[in-house]
This record gives C-alpha cells, structure tokens and sequence, in this order.
C-alpha cells in the first residue's frame, strides 16, 4: 500500500487542532530528554487532556512480588465493594520508558465503571533502568500473582482478563500467549493500539513518521533504551506478530484469549495492528477490530478535547462485559 497524499487530511478537526496547539507549545521533543526528564515530562503531562476521574467504591494499593523478588506496585479499582468482581489487569502505556498506574488512573477508573469490573494497574519495571525482557515477566508475574490473590482480594479469579495500550498492549498481547501455553484460561485480551512487530518497516509507519503525536524518533528512543540489542527484535516476546521462540519459529495463536482491538486511523502503528488482527483470526481466535477515524495514537487519554476517547472506552468495555459473561 502507498504512502498518503497528504496524511493531515485524515485527521478530524478536533484532531488537527489539538496536534496544532501542541507544536505551538514548543516543548522539547521526549527523544532530546534524558530518561529521567521525560518520565517527569511525561508524569506533568498525563492529565492534562483526559477526563476526570470517575469515583470509585474501593480504591486500594498493592504490592506484587515477582520472581526476582521485587515490589511492584499496583492498584484495584472496583465499582461494587461487596461483590466478587471479575478483573481487568491492565499495562499502561509508554514505550517500555515511560508512564506509570497514575498517567493512568483515570483511564483504569473509567473501564471499571464503564464495564462494571475490578481493574488492576500494574506498575511494571521500566527501561532504561530495566531492560527487556524484565517487563513481560513482571505483566505474567501479575497474572499469576492475581491468580493467587483474587479469593483474598474479594475478586472473581475465574474470569480475569488482560489489557493494556500501545507497549501495555504488547505486554497483554505477548501474557495472552504465555496464558494459553501455560493452559491459564482469560476471558479477553483487550488491546489499544498495541506494538506486534519487530521492525518498523510498514506503510503507516512511513506515512505517520512525523506530526501525528507518536514520532518515528521517538519509538527509536524507546525501543534504544528498553531493547539489550537487535536480535530482541525478532524476540515474540517484544514482537507477537511475527517474533520468533528459541527454536526460530514464530509463535502460533491457536487458542489464545478472544482479542478486543482499538486502533486510531492516524498511527504508524495501525499497520501492525491489523495484521495482528488478522493472524489472530487466521488461528481462528475471536477479534473485535475498531479502527478510530481521524486519530492518533495516545488518543483514548484525550478525552477533553477528542469525542472519540470515551467511544473507546466504551466499546471496550462493552466488550470486556461480554466477555465476563454479563449484559
């Protein structure tokens, strides 16, 4: 497929606008900052577009412990203080480098409404500190930990599902593959945008390179501190679309949790995100595809100012409803 015209045009109005008043705030790019900085740039900035956090019934930190014998932090967000809801465990996005439970708060609180479920945010190890693939064993380390706590936590362990947007959905993507081998059953496995392949060669990452929020640079930046070298790349753990196991294979999908996936039109990684729709179906796995006309990635954090956000947020809950087996 070419390259678009002119890709702007794609964009809704609300869309353009929004892109147009962030280059006029002429803040330094998060691929000229230090790690450090632009976790800070990127904490400052998280809620600044997103809607208000909806209330919660029960709102409690918790601590998982991994196999390595570190803390990670988590959060339950749950409607109903009584009943044993089932769970969302949910990975925020951010590149592997960025982002934490609080950028995404209000996101995690909203799905718990909206879905009438508990959900779990998890703040899993980050790069440059934590290289690859610390982060994919902390997102199954939190499967298996809710697994274990769920009857201590009030929660319904038999119907959990994973989720997350843009590298949170390449952690759940890549933990849905880990729980089918592993024979744990998932109810969904719902994706925002999520990365899937190695290299960044498609036709939307070419046409969406520049001015669409996510920049081709500054998933080098993330990808340069999270990878420990090239050969991660062809890892499925990093790459489930087409990332090979230790025998060279690349992994099947056959029996992997039903898949709910949000993309936006405008993303260099929608490409990426088709074609993992696509293998999944191929396998024969259940896939709910939506494609958001006229948005970028990061746009379901947008809420302020792009209508299309709470859409999202609701066609994933409606998804993760009907999943967990209620109206």
């Amino acid at each position: 497929m070419s390259k678009h015209p002119n890709p702007r045009a794609l964009l809704t109005p609300a869309m353009r606008s929004l892109l147009d008043r962030v280059a006029r705030a002429g803040h330094p790019p998060m691929h000229m900052l230090t790690a450090a900085m632009a976790k800070q740039a990127y904490e400052a900035g998280a809620g600044v577009l997103d809607i208000p956090a909806h209330k919660m019934a029960r709102v409690e930190d918790l601590t998982i412990a991994t196999r390595d014998g570190f803390d990670l932090k988590a959060r339950l967000y749950a409607p109903a203080s009584e009943e044993a809801l089932p769970t969302l465990l949910y990975f925020h996005g951010g590149g592997f480098t960025v982002g934490s439970v609080a950028t995404h708060e209000p996101l995690c609180r909203h799905l718990a409404h909206l879905a009438h479920c508990a959900v779990i945010s998890v703040d899993y190890r980050l790069a440059p500190e934590w290289k690859f693939p610390t982060a994919v064993e902390d997102a199954w380390d939190g499967l298996q930990w809710l697994r274990d706590q769920a009857m201590t936590l009030r929660l319904d362990g038999t119907r959990i599902a994973v989720g997350g947007d843009s590298a949170g959905g390449t952690l759940a993507a890549v933990t849905a593959i880990a729980a089918r081998d592993a024979g744990v059953p998932l109810a969904l496995q719902m994706l925002f945008y999520p990365g899937t392949a190695g290299h960044q060669s498609s036709t939307t990452h070419k046409t969406f390179a520049h001015g669409f929020m996510l920049e081709e640079a500054h998933i080098n930046y993330f990808f340069g501190h999270y990878l420990r070298g090239e050969a991660d790349r062809n890892d499925w753990r990093f790459a489930p679309l087409d990332g090979v196991d230790d025998s060279g294979d690349v992994r099947d999908l056959d029996g992997v949790a039903p898949a709910w996936i949000g993309l936006a039109e405008c993303d260099p990684l929608t490409d990426e995100g088709i074609a993992y729709a696509d293998r999944l179906r191929l396998a024969g796995v259940a896939v709910d595809l939506e494609i958001y006309s006229g948005v970028v990635h990061g746009f379901i954090q947008f809420g302020r100012a792009i209508p299309q956000a709470s859409t999202s947020h609701m066609d994933a809950a409606r998804a993760l409803r009907h999943a967990f087996g209620a109206a």
